[in-house]
């Protein structure tokens, strides 16, 4: 997807957005609500087309290929379309033949793909009976039933209790063992953390930022961090800042955080703090989270935006 935008009305979804999402990876679409995640999945698979830019979903442009691309597709979206009056198995059927599923092959299809997701006993019951974690669950089943090469995931896990998100986000990770790639949109910082290999951050329907989560910390974070917990009492960093390899100190709320080139100055920071009398309670090596990422992004775009205004204003 390359400078692609769309608009309703006077109304921007998407300006300018540039996305790649790498094969056989879980690419995360982080976002508020109207950062333009829902949209930039509906041109993916041509149920929206844009007013400009250029797409391509395997291979394919959406606009001219857009049946082809969705029977290569599998897609759950925050509310699925169930048949509530039909059973578990009924609407697994229906969706294998609206799919194309070779007729011999549906059975031993529903049986493996309700298997692997959970449901396998609720089959024959009705739909509108199951709980929301069922649902979301038949649903990842139908989604997976015709072998699909790309799944698409618009916040997975939505209305579900913490347990069943959890379940839920572990057999999205699964799918990408077989070598599927996944794209999933969430606003849920926690959901991202540990299960993307690729973020995308977006806002205001343009893409901030993108890359592997370690590299966009490193970049964001170019020296390493190491939280230090004391005793009562501010500690001074002076003297600590002469040391080779310490590239800052910061003040924090049960002690320093510091900034340093490489893990090994940790032992001469700590034999520094106790030779000036500071008891030392625990010294933990930090990575920033992703919902550090997430705000250090949205920050420094805000921030550049304001300058822009300034700027403009000032001419």
């Amino acid at each position: 997807m390359r400078s692609v935008g769309k608009s309703f009305g006077d109304v921007p979804a998407l300006q300018n957005l540039d996305l790649v999402a790498p094969t056989g990876r879980i690419t995360v679409l982080l976002g508020p609500n109207g950062a333009g995640k829902t949209t930039a999945v509906r041109v993916m698979t041509g149920a929206m087309t844009p007013d400009a830019g250029s797409i391509r979903t395997l291979g394919h442009d959406p606009e001219r290929h857009g049946e082809d691309i969705r029977a290569s597709i599998g897609v759950v979206s925050a509310k699925p379309a169930l048949y509530d009056r039909l059973s578990g198995r009924d609407n697994l059927v229906y969706a294998a033949r609206l799919h194309g599923v070779v007729p011999a092959f549906i059975d031993s299809r529903i049986a493996e793909s309700a298997g692997r997701f959970g449901i396998s006993h609720a089959l024959d019951k009705q739909v509108g009976g199951y709980s929301t974690g069922m649902k979301t669950r038949l649903a990842l089943a139908r989604s997976v039933l015709h072998e699909p090469e790309l799944l698409l995931f618009d916040e997975p896990t939505s209305g579900l209790d913490p347990e069943s998100a959890q379940a839920v986000l572990a057999l999205i990770r699964e799918m990408t063992h077989d070598g599927r790639t996944v794209i999933m949109c969430t606003h849920h910082l926690v959901e991202a953390e540990g299960l993307a290999d690729h973020v995308v951050v977006l806002d205001a329907g343009t893409d901030l930022v993108a890359g592997a989560p370690d590299a966009l910390v490193h970049q964001y974070w170019p020296d390493e961090l190491v939280d230090i917990s004391v005793g009562a009492g501010a500690v001074s960093s002076a003297g600590l800042e002469l040391i080779s390899g310490v590239r800052g100190v910061q003040q924090t709320a049960d002690g320093i955080r510091v900034m340093i080139d490489d893990q090994s100055v940790t032992p001469d920071i700590v034999a520094a703090l106790v030779r000036s009398g500071v008891r030392v309670a625990r010294v933990s090596p930090r990575e920033p989270s992703l919902e550090e990422l997430y705000f250090a992004v949205r920050r420094t775009a805000r921030e550049l935006g304001e300058s822009r205004l300034s700027l403009s204003v000032s001419r």
